[in-house]
C-alpha cells in the first residue's frame, strides 16, 4: 500500500488531478469575485496565491514530468498547502474575534516589489473586501472555513504521500 501511494507522485494523472482541483478553486474564487460580487479581502488573496503556486507547482510534472520537476512540484506544493492553511486559520481567527476592534488587516498586498501581483493583474490580486465580511455560507461555514479544510486536505495528502516516499526509501 506504501508503495503505491509512494509512486504515484510519479504517475503525471495525480499531478492532473491536483492541476485540475486547484485550478477549479481558482475559477470558483474568480467567479465569486467577480459574477457574484464578492470582494476579496487581503488574506482571501494570499489564500488564492497559495492556491495558485499549488497549481503552478503540480503543472510542472504535468508538462514535464522528470525527478527534478517532481520534487520542485513537491516542495511547492507542501509549502502552498502549508502557507495557505495557515492564513486561512488567521482569516478564521479574524472573522471570530472575541474582540474585532483590535483585529485587523492590510488594506494592500504585501507582494515583494519585483512582482506586484496586485498592481499587473488588479483583476485578480487586488483587495478591495474586508477581511470581517463573512456573508457567504455553504453548510455552515463560511469561505474562509472552507478554505481552511481544503487547504487541510491539500496538506494532509501531502503528508501522506511523503510520509509513504520516505518509508519506501528507508526500506531500500
Amino acid at each position: 500500500m506504501f508503495n503505491v501511494i509512494a509512486r504515484a507522485a510519479d504517475n503525471k494523472l495525480a499531478w492532473l488531478v491536483l492541476f485540475l482541483s486547484s485550478s477549479l478553486l481558482l475559477i470558483i474564487a474568480l467567479y465569486f469575485q467577480h459574477v457574484m460580487d464578492l470582494q476579496p479581502c487581503i488574506k482571501c488573496i494570499y489564500q488564492r496565491t497559495a492556491v495558485i503556486g499549488i497549481l503552478f507547482s503540480a503543472a510542472l510534472p504535468v508538462f514535464h514530468n522528470v525527478l527534478l520537476t517532481r520534487c520542485i512540484a513537491f516542495l511547492g506544493w507542501g509549502l502552498a498547502a502549508i502557507w495557505g492553511g495557515l492564513i486561512a486559520h488567521e482569516h478564521v481567527d479574524i472573522l471570530y474575534a472575541a474582540n474585532p476592534f483590535f483585529v485587523m488587516c492590510d488594506i494592500i498586498p504585501n507582494f515583494p516589489s519585483f512582482m506586484p501581483l496586485h498592481e499587473w493583474l488588479p483583476a485578480v490580486f487586488a483587495a478591495p473586501g474586508d477581511c470581517s465580511e463573512n456573508s457567504w455560507q455553504f453548510l455552515g461555514y463560511g469561505m474562509a472555513e472552507w478554505m481552511r479544510v481544503i487547504f487541510a486536505m491539500y496538506a494532509s495528502v501531502w503528508l501522506v504521500v511523503l510520509s509513504c516516499r520516505l518509508a519506501i526509501c528507508r526500506t531500500i
